[in-house]
């Protein structure tokens, strides 16, 4: 089955996807020559999918193959999950006429047009990662993550290449603290992830209802779970329900973007950089990818690096 997709644009899937090569290897979202490859499951039952495009930001198109099916709900599914995988909702229009009054952002547009933050594809999936990244460098987070794939996650052959599909919470539920510990993950993070996985299996988490709270009842509740502060509950807010006036000014490498972007090199305190970050309204999120991706690009011009 072949699903074809004619995004809002601008659309620079190549940049919006990045993400999941330039910290290493992820065995659930497979970007390789060309061809984005992950594993969805629905109702028990795991659809491996290939996702293409072709054309510049301002005429991008989409093809996602699904190999082996005709189910007509996976196709939905798989619809879905692409949409909020390139945040296909993101207002990018929007935020670049607030980006080109600003001293910090104005000079982004141009070298990543059409990117957009990615979505988790699930709200579990994105809080395992934020367990993960928790002060490690991302390098290290994701490598632990793919052994956590590969130990717990469910194989498919997806056009040939093996993709797994992410650790149901049923599985990870079942986890040893011992299991974790040899993938290198610390004690406290094998019980955080152990933990919220069996919150989420028993249904004592529910993320739907979480999606419809305001901001700062969706923090309250996630930072009364062991292990989460208000730094995951941010980037939940911005990572997984696509939140535009979120922030995350607790984060190091938000910090350091401030201080290149708008302070010289000086760090600004978390209240400075709230008050700056509200001027851009419901385009936060987008600004603060900028942001991110800007910082690394002139790090990587710094060092002599693509």
């Amino acid at each position: 089955m072949n699903i074809q997709l004619s995004p809002e644009i601008p659309l620079d899937v190549p940049q919006t996807l990045a993400r999941y090569r330039i910290w290493g290897e992820d065995p659930c979202n497979r970007l390789h020559d060309g061809v984005f490859r992950r594993v969805l499951a629905l109702d028990g039952e795991l659809h491996g999918y290939a996702l293409r495009w072709s054309g510049p930001p301002d005429d991008a198109r989409i093809t996602i193959a699904i190999p082996g099916s005709r189910s007509t709900r996976a196709a939905a599914a798989v619809r879905a999950e692409v949409g909020r995988l390139l945040f296909l909702d993101a207002d990018v229009l929007g935020f670049y006429r607030v980006a080109k009054s600003d001293a910090g952002l104005q000079a982004l547009i141009a070298p990543f047009y059409g990117m957009r933050p990615t979505l988790a594809p699930t709200p579990f999936e994105m809080l395992v990662g934020a367990i993960t990244a928790q002060q490690v460098n991302l390098a290290f987070a994701v490598t632990i993550r793919s052994r956590l794939c590969r130990r717990f996650g469910r194989p498919v052959l997806v056009e040939g290449e093996r993709v797994y599909a992410f650790p149901a919470p049923e599985a990870l539920g079942k986890a040893k603290v011992g299991d974790l510990r040899r993938m290198q993950f610390s004690t406290r993070k094998a019980e955080y992830i152990i933990g919220l996985a069996r919150l989420v299996a028993r249904g004592e988490l529910d993320f739907e209802r979480l999606a419809t709270l305001p901001n700062e009842q969706v923090i309250a509740e996630l930072t009364r779970i062991r292990g989460f502060g208000r730094w995951t509950a941010e980037w939940f807010l911005a990572r997984a329900l696509g939140r535009g006036d979120v922030c995350p000014a607790g984060d190091l490498a938000v910090r350091k973007c401030f201080a290149h972007f708008y302070s010289r090199g000086r760090a600004l305190s978390e209240k400075a950089i709230r008050r700056r970050a509200a001027a851009w309204g419901p385009h936060q999120n987008l600004a603060v990818h900028y942001l991110l991706a800007g910082l690394r690009r002139a790090r990587a011009k710094a060092g002599g690096g693509a």
